[in-house]
């Protein structure tokens, strides 16, 4: 099974604007941001803080020292001219986040997202079918995971994350939604989603003679991955249902996991928090298709739960054993470069493994992504002592790190898109609540099929 890559950093390793008030819209684009101080959204609300707009512009400074000026594409991590489709749409979350907290100006954002957009509407695909794994941020040549040139397959579960980001734009700002509704409309949709509704990854075959098409996802980001194809018509019954699932008690606390046998399916089926945070702070756990404003109603009750009970454990396992824990799959600074720090996985609480299954106790860490979003989202005591660990867990020039190991405290020595845009929605996320505001403006994705794009061989909606 092809597991979902988050930028494959196992194998890939290998001038910020001062805060000068809010820059607001264009006028037909008027800012969806609420009354401050307002309690309209679960966990925390209100503007930000002094420190809290410090650290937004520190999570900014990675994506400035990432950016390459002749793609407008951001590094996925720091240094190294290459991203993922996931790492994309984490980037477009630290640039809209960025705006619309005051980090940057207008004139920015739009001068980065229309030659962002630009350069993918001359996106190279794998096979002609779908955007690649990965890409060259300097050259925008399709690569491998060591970062030459060449195509190594797709990711359902990456797509949809950028899906759901791109339809987050495009209702933001509907002056860019032609630009993306081209982009995407360039796609071959036939093997990524079946009948059934199940989202597939393509990988190279092994014996170099075509392409094999693998069941992607598992529960958490299976979910959350169909709710951006949803978003864009596609009908995700199987990836989108809350199973096949089986519980186990961690701390007196039910967790799902998926029900589907690693040693049988090839894929581990690891509990972490980033999916389930970023279905709160994207979609306040509702149904793709909810565009109501009240935010304190979750209309997908199964998703609010889960995540409710997987922080719950990590809030038990603090004051059971006093080790501060925010687990999610994060970078290292060393190798295997990439773990799944887990919840639970492959039958064992609080297990961290590489991507092939090796466990990794040492590289266990609070993750500074999962810290942040767990602050904001869950506002109670727990939050205050995420926030005491994390709120300076930067450096200025830099960015975030990644985290701190649980065994000595030690930081992550590393800075990545992903950790960053997270920060900067989360932030957002406590100043507006929900971030997809569903608009009904009717947009070129909404007249397909047409004479331009018959969809008799994409496979559209």
């Amino acid at each position: 099974m092809l597991q979902r890559i988050a930028f494959a950093a196992s194998a890939l390793l290998l001038g910020s604007a001062a805060h000068a008030g809010y820059p607001g819209h264009m006028a037909e684009e008027q800012s969806v941001r609420g009354g401050r101080g307002e309690t309209t959204h679960p966990g925390q609300n209100g503007g930000l803080t002094a420190a809290q707009m410090d650290m937004a512009r520190a999570a900014w400074r990675y994506f400035d020292n990432n950016f390459q000026p002749d793609t407008c594409l951001y590094n996925a991590v720091d240094g190294y001219p290459s991203t993922t489709m996931w790492d994309l749409a984490s980037s477009l979350a630290g640039m809209v986040s960025a705006f619309e907290l005051g980090v940057i100006h207008e004139e920015t954002f739009d001068e980065r997202m229309t030659c962002l957009l630009d350069s993918l509407n001359n996106l190279p695909f794998y096979k002609d079918e779908l955007p690649n794994i990965a890409y060259n941020t300097q050259a925008l040549t399709k690569s491998t995971y060591e970062n030459e040139e060449g195509e190594i397959g797709f990711s359902g579960i990456d797509l949809g994350r950028l899906l759901l980001w791109l339809d987050i734009v495009k209702e933001r700002y509907p002056r860019y939604a032609e630009p993306i509704d081209r982009f995407v409309l360039r796609w071959q949709f036939c093997n990524v989603l079946d009948r059934r509704g199940s989202m597939y990854g393509a990988v190279n075959s092994e014996d170099g003679s075509g392409t094999t098409y693998l069941q992607e996802g598992r529960l958490g980001y299976e979910e959350y991955a169909a709710a951006g194809w949803a978003r864009w018509h596609f009908a995700t019954p199987a990836a989108s249902a809350q199973e096949p699932y089986n519980e186990t008690g961690i701390y007196g606390v039910p967790i799902a996991y998926d029900g589907r046998d690693p040693a049988e399916y090839g894929a581990h089926n690891y509990v972490v928090m980033e999916s389930f945070l970023l279905s709160g702070i994207e979609l306040n756990w509702d149904q793709p298709d909810d565009t109501r404003r009240n935010d304190r109603i979750h209309t997908d009750p199964v998703a609010a739960k889960q995540a409710q009970r997987v922080y719950q454990a990590q809030v038990r396992r603090y004051a059971r054993t006093g080790i501060l824990t925010a687990r999610t799959e994060h970078q290292l600074d060393e190798a295997p470069w990439f773990v799944y720090d887990t919840v639970y996985s492959d039958g064992v609480p609080w297990n961290t493994i590489s991507d092939d299954g090796t466990p990794h106790p040492e590289f266990a860490a609070m993750s500074t992504k999962a810290a942040v979003g767990m602050w904001v989202l869950f506002d109670d005591s727990y939050g205050d002592h995420l926030e005491e660990a994390v709120s300076r867990l930067y450096d200025v020039d830099k960015g975030f790190y990644e985290g701190t190991y649980e065994a000595d405290g030690r930081k992550i020595e590393t800075f990545t898109a992903n950790t960053n845009g997270i920060v900067l929605e989360a932030l957002l996320y406590r100043e507006q609540g929900k971030l997809l505001r569903a608009g009904n403006a009717t947009t070129l994705w909404d007249e397909v099929p047409n004479e331009e794009y018959p969809g008799n061989n994409q496979c559209l909606p």
